[in-house]
């Protein structure tokens, strides 16, 4: 038993123990954030800005202030290094939408990228890095795409009625009336089509039988149903011939 504990009894009590200024260890271990931060950083630069990872770090700062207890054991600096770092490897892990592969294939071209650079004095077109990396063109491109996260916006922030991504593919009520109407002449249209020319469009449109099954049911060969179903549309599109894609 530590011999400054074992006369005094009160200092086991929780207070005792918990004798730290949240307000002073936040304060001076904001540095530490901002280290811990950068280091993480340096590895996955491309995946999250650094500000991001130290709003990360400095409320598990935060949390770690107010959840340290001093017992002599561990100096709050290798306390909240753990519980900070710990914060921002959990969320990049949340957040990663690449597999390991992708991630290592986008390193291979990101490397690949800056040499050609370097030696072009421009950024290399998809030709040239294809022909860098022994590949077609399309199987670059498509490699390519798979290095790419996945970015989650707002609706709010990138919503616009002028973009064809919200735009509504629904008929308008102007359509649906046509629709209606070219429904109602169609079938005004079929009704006054000799009986055989219209079981012909019913078996094969609706019944979707087959011009041989058609043929069997009608006793006839498959040829004279071709020939039946031709006459038939022909009338229909006589009749309907002042509509638009008829």
């Amino acid at each position: 038993m530590d011999a400054r504990l074992g006369s005094n009894l009160a200092l086991y009590a929780p207070a005792a123990l918990a004798k730290t200024d949240p307000e002073r260890l936040i304060g001076s271990h904001l540095g530490l954030v901002r280290r811990i931060a950068w280091h993480v950083h340096a590895r996955v630069s491309t995946a999250i800005p650094v500000e991001d990872l130290v709003q990360i770090g400095m409320v598990a700062l935060i949390e770690s202030a107010r959840a340290f207890e001093d017992r002599g054991h561990a100096a709050f600096a290798t306390y909240a290094s753990v519980r900070v770092r710990g914060a921002m490897i959990d969320n990049l892990r949340k957040s990663a939408t690449l597999v390991r592969s992708a991630i290592r294939r986008r390193r291979e071209f990101g490397i690949v990228s800056s040499r050609l650079s370097g030696q072009l004095g421009r950024p290399p077109t998809d030709a040239e890095m294809a022909e860098a990396l022994e590949m077609t063109v399309e199987a670059y491109r498509t490699a390519a795409d798979t290095t790419h996260a996945l970015r989650y916006d707002s609706l709010d922030e990138v919503y616009s009625d002028h973009s064809e991504w919200f735009a509504d593919d629904a008929p308008d009520a102007f359509d649906n009336l046509a629709r209606n109407d070219l429904k109602r002449a169609v079938a005004a249209a079929i009704g006054v089509l000799p009986e055989r020319e219209a079981l012909v469009l019913q078996l094969y449109y609706v019944e979707e039988l087959n011009l041989e099954e058609i043929g069997q049911t009608m006793n006839v060969g498959a040829a004279r149903i071709c020939q039946i179903k031709k006459a038939a549309l022909d009338r229909l599109r006589a009749k309907l011939a002042g509509w638009d894609g008829i």
